[in-house]
């Protein structure tokens, strides 16, 4: 840190008590940075930095109630320049483009946590996109792909709870050829030939679940 130059503020959200403990311990070993705060979830991560103004919040997506994309984009919301960080274990090139969009600053997975926390919280601060070479590389190799429509991401979800086609076909009120004809563009957009790895692939990448 330089000399007279203030440590960056940052509020912890995750709803692991741990893992918040395990990133206080590992920003608090540097003298450029201080943890001024907790939160287990989103909303009480957007009560507490309206309270204490951080300069960067590292913030988990998974989480419930409120989750990380919600939270980021409240917190954007009322505040264009803060700076989130989020913490993830997660890859999925879906999911990351969702919380980029919703403001996100910077994009790290857990697995690089102990590596790479304290170059992110600062490279966030100093108003630099900080995104984990793992997502990038998935960002970049699904950027063409088709995303799948609204009605084919139903199905999909039905077909994760374990419902045959002609269940899901009643849940939606849809003719089963038309269910079939859904789930062979799903194959064909996530490039898979069968059901369970069509669910798979799609959590991987954050089309289903978070």
């Amino acid at each position: 840190m330089r000399e007279n130059s203030p440590a960056i503020r940052v509020l912890i959200v995750d709803d692991h008590p741990v893992l918040r403990a395990g990133v206080a311990a590992m920003l608090g070993n540097h003298s450029d940075m201080v943890v001024v705060g907790e939160a287990g979830d989103g909303a009480e991560a957007l009560d507490q930095f309206r309270t204490l103004h951080p300069d960067v919040v590292v913030m988990d997506l998974q989480m419930p109630g409120t989750n990380g994309v919600e939270a980021t984009a409240a917190i954007r919301a009322e505040a264009p320049s803060a700076k989130i960080l989020v913490l993830t274990t997660y890859a999925g090139d879906v999911q990351a483009v969702r919380a980029l969009r919703a403001g996100a600053t910077g994009y790290l997975l857990k697995n690089s946590l102990r590596t790479g926390i304290v170059d992110a919280v600062r490279s966030v601060h100093a108003g630099r996109r900080h995104i984990d070479p793992a997502v990038s590389e998935q960002i970049a190799l699904h950027v063409a792909d088709d995303p799948l429509t609204e009605r084919e991401l139903s199905v999909l979800e039905l077909v994760a709870l374990g419902h045959a086609n002609k269940q899901a076909a009643a849940e939606l009120g849809l003719a089963e050829e038309t269910v079939k004809a859904h789930l062979k563009n799903i194959f064909l957009k996530l490039d898979v030939n069968d059901r369970t790895r069509a669910v798979t692939v799609a959590i991987e990448r954050g089309i289903l679940g978070g």
